[in-house]
């Protein structure tokens, strides 16, 4: 059995065995809802937080309360087993995840970056995000995922639109960002310009005069000939991540 695996045992008698979350959390929630169990008190999400904890998760919170979903989605497992409701953890579940937009960024961006430069990665000192907005509007995975866990400074992310994609997407784009009190022009934005300069152009342009070494570098398009550009420009003691399929 894991190390992490946990059997449920109350008056002495078996009912399964589950999985433990990594969450310091975790252990004291399986002791505090089976001892509620066994002493038949109600069951509810008042075993997991605080009144002051549950009025806070209703607001966005940085890391998009990854950990509180662990925690809910390890009590919602142990109602199956031992048969409680856990509709208030459910409906609780789905208001997190809507109030964090993860529902349509729930692909993790950290699975698919991929180092594309070398085999191992170099240690490195700095951060660095070129972020193609126009494929990425939608951007919750990108601060969930990369920009928070990373600690990548605003004057460390640069983004380019062209004027069409910004007089279309750019109400959109900064409803997005308002979520995580910023603006387009909270990062290094450059508005391109009609047929001179393309956004891709840009962002290779700025990574060129930037000059990195020793950075952890990510780049956030689809765009395959710039993935090919970047990698031909990028320093060898750069780490330099892109998006695979």
């Amino acid at each position: 059995m894991s190390l992490n695996r946990q059997k449920i045992s109350i008056e002495h008698r078996y009912r399964g065995s589950i999985e433990f979350p990594d969450t310091t959390e975790a252990k004291d929630i399986f002791f505090r809802v089976k001892q509620a169990y066994a002493n038949h008190e109600k069951m509810s999400i008042a075993l997991l937080f605080s009144k002051s904890k549950l009025i806070k998760l209703k607001k966005y919170q940085k890391g998009a309360s990854q950990k509180e979903l662990l925690n809910l989605d390890f009590y919602i497992e142990l109602g199956e087993i031992l048969g409680f409701n856990t509709n208030d953890a459910q409906k609780l579940k789905r208001a997190i995840v809507l109030i964090n937009d993860t529902a349509y960024s729930s692909f993790n961006i950290t699975k698919r970056l991929k180092l594309i430069n070398k085999k191992h990665k170099s240690k490195t000192n700095k951060n660095y995000l070129f972020w193609d907005i126009e494929n990425f509007s939608n951007i919750a995975s990108i601060f969930n995922d990369i920009i928070e866990p990373y600690n990548v400074d605003d004057t460390h992310i640069y983004l380019a639109a062209n004027p069409d994609s910004l007089y279309l997407k750019k109400a959109e784009w900064e409803a997005n960002l308002y979520d995580y009190s910023k603006t387009l022009h909270s990062f290094n934005f450059t508005k391109c310009e009609h047929g001179k300069n393309v956004a891709d152009d840009i962002l290779l342009q700025t990574f060129e005069e930037l000059a990195l070494k020793n950075a952890n570098v990510f780049l956030l398009t689809y765009d395959r000939e710039l993935k090919e550009r970047f990698t031909q420009a990028t320093a060898k003691s750069n780490n330099l991540f892109i998006l695979g399929k």
